[in-house]
């Protein structure tokens, strides 16, 4: 008897490991930097970040190094990293910032959109508005991927 379609085991590839989620800005410079390593830090290992630009800078904004270091979050060995498709295959969240592109949209990945305003923030005083309010949206993330708050290792 051949069993029927029904009862054989699916053809989607099974999750392994935590969920990865890409932070997408126009140059991975403060925004998606910043909201990635946030998102590392609260995390735990139970979600991977992961940041990209459409048009990457040539380094991190010093502006956004110097207000994660007041969180005691190191950000200055990272540098702006392209969009790019393995980038994109690999992420189960595609998070785009105020101003990125739009991402080319893959079946099965969920895509946001954070109209985060860090246009015009050019000192510490300015991106710290923006660093917070990325701090509030990723762990109300952070909590929807694992049904757990981030304040609870």
């Amino acid at each position: 008897m051949v069993p029927s379609p029904a009862s054989q085991p699916s053809a989607a590839p099974v999750p392994t490991g935590p969920p990865t989620v890409l932070f997408v800005g126009a140059s991975d410079a403060g925004g998606s930097q910043m909201a990635a390593a946030l998102l590392t830090r609260c995390a735990g290992g139970r979600v991977r970040a992961l940041s990209a630009g459409s048009v990457p800078a040539a380094r991190v904004d010093p502006a956004a190094v110097a207000a994660m270091a007041e969180l005691g979050v190191d950000l200055s060995a990272r540098f702006p990293k392209p969009l790019t498709a393995d980038a994109l295959h690999v992420s189960d969240v595609v998070v785009s910032l105020g101003g990125a592109r739009r991402c080319p949209v893959l079946p099965g990945t969920r895509y946001l959109d954070w109209p985060v305003a860090d246009r015009g923030a050019t000192d510490v005083d300015g991106v710290r508005g923006v660093r917070d309010d990325l701090d509030r949206r990723v762990r109300g993330l952070f909590e929807d991927l694992t049904g757990r708050d981030p304040e609870s290792r």
